[in-house]
């Protein structure tokens, strides 16, 4: 359930959860294109990735709003790209960190905290 009232912490952390499942849904549309079958599990595991960001993110906001502000933010991601298969630059800014940031959210959420006190 999403809280009524978001903190400016869980604002900042669920535009970065958000920021990710962008880069996760961009990254898989663009394997999926590739028309490449030894491929389609790399992409089945970003689009998952995806979800559980969305999931994540509407905790601490509503259905609307996480909605709103992906595809705010994935319009802004694919406008930065200098064509639909060079993902490299998205690679090189949220590959890791948002495998960070899914395998443990509270600690990302901590910082937010501590940075926004």
């Amino acid at each position: 359930m999403a809280t009524p009232n978001p903190s400016e912490a869980e604002l900042a952390f669920n535009n970065e959860v958000l920021e990710c499942a962008s880069y996760y849904q961009i990254s898989s549309s663009a394997i999926a294109n590739m028309n490449a079958p030894q491929m389609q599990a790399v992409g089945d595991r970003l689009l998952n990735s995806s979800k559980q960001a969305v999931s994540l993110a509407q905790q601490y906001q509503s259905k609307e709003d996480v909605e709103s502000k992906l595809s705010e933010i994935k319009e802004k991601q694919l406008a930065s790209l200098p064509n639909s298969k060079s993902l490299g630059s998205l690679m090189g800014k949220y590959k890791v960190s948002c495998k960070t940031l899914l395998a443990a959210p509270q600690k990302r959420l901590d910082y937010w905290i501590m940075a926004t006190m």
